[in-house]
């Protein structure tokens, strides 16, 4: 039932794009699309999901003892790519640490945190691009260059102010709405604290996670433009279309990234018959190819432990690749991610 919703809106905002770029243009594109780049953005996707499964997995290990594995953080990024649960990836993400042992407001905090890793490393390399863009690219809109441009170092310095004060912002009622947001600060804080054994696989593999995802949009365009696509013009027409990410939308952004993408290429320069058709090829590998090893990892996080297991040691990895003799527990489940 999800499936058929999220594939109703996918479809239903594709179309009603395509309609205002003109369909008759939009035809022409898909006669002379280039094909043969499709299979690069196979392995784009799957490279996105191997970068951001070191950067969760360094996210859920920071500043505790019990450590997840590798391959169980594999399994907990897949399954939160997938469209199976209608709360996004982020409430697998909060089940999947409670299920080690993790206070469900830590884990709450930490799911934030890897948000904010995440837009941490996005908004860096739009900024980086939208110079560039503003130096060079008389193509892309001016209004969107400077909001990266001043929105990225002024946002930051702000969020900065707002942790350092924390504790004096954070009284009475606001306690609970600024409080884990500015906690969550805090985690990438410890993750940049401790570099070599946090530091830089986080941002490495975030880092790789939205380079591949940039890249796929990259091909996707490079099918339905006769030029190479600009990289920097992509990277900023990217991080605008994608407000939310699809870990943080409902049903994965089916719908909402088909509707608002498009527009957002074109803020950079691309035609809106070539962006409508790019996302939407763009969404086959980053939406619906996923949804098979989603499947996989969701049905292995529901499997719970056999009564009368171990328990676990106290610095044993979760996961099934622990290297040290521990003992190997499979966390209880992400039985209960729809309640």
């Amino acid at each position: 039932m999800l499936m058929i919703l999220a594939g109703a809106l996918s479809l239903i905002a594709a179309i009603l794009v395509a309609g205002a770029a003109g369909y008759v243009a939009v035809a022409s594109h898909v006669r002379h699309a280039n094909t043969y780049w499709f299979p690069f953005a196979i392995a784009g996707a799957v490279a996105a999901n191997i970068g951001y499964t070191f950067a969760y997995r360094e996210v859920a290990n920071v500043g505790r003892s019990v450590k997840l594995g590798t391959l169980r953080a594999g399994a907990i990024v897949a399954a939160g790519f997938g469209m199976f649960i209608p709360r996004g990836g982020f409430a697998v993400d909060i089940e999947a640490l409670e299920d080690l042992g993790v206070p469900r407001e830590e884990a709450r905090i930490r799911v934030l945190g890897l948000g904010s890793l995440e837009y941490a490393v996005l908004a860096t390399g739009a900024l980086v691009c939208a110079i560039f863009l503003l130096l060079d690219d008389p193509h892309a809109q001016r209004a969107v260059t400077l909001s990266w441009t001043i929105g990225v170092p002024a946002g930051t310095a702000l969020a900065l102010l707002a942790v350092r004060y924390r504790k004096w912002i954070c009284r009475g009622r606001l306690k609970n709405v600024l409080g884990p947001p500015l906690e969550a600060i805090t985690v990438v804080g410890q993750i940049v604290a401790s570099p070599r054994r946090h530091g830089a696989a986080a941002f490495t593999g975030m880092a790789v996670y939205w380079a591949a995802e940039v890249f796929v949009l990259w091909v996707c365009l490079a099918a339905f433009t006769r030029d190479a696509p600009s990289v920097t013009a992509v990277v900023v027409g990217y991080a605008t279309g994608y407000a939310l990410t699809r870990r943080t939308l409902p049903l994965a952004g089916a719908g909402a990234v088909e509707a608002l993408l498009p527009f957002a290429l074109t803020w950079v320069g691309y035609s809106l018959p070539a962006a409508v058709l790019a996302v939407f090829a763009y969404r086959i590998f980053n939406l619906w190819l996923p949804l098979g090893p989603a499947a996989v990892a969701l049905y292995h996080l529901q499997r719970r432990t056999p009564d009368g297991s171990e328990t676990l040691a106290p610095d044993a990895e979760v996961g099934g690749d622990d290297r040290d003799g521990h003992v190997v527990k499979d966390a209880r489940s992400a039985h209960d991610v729809n309640r």
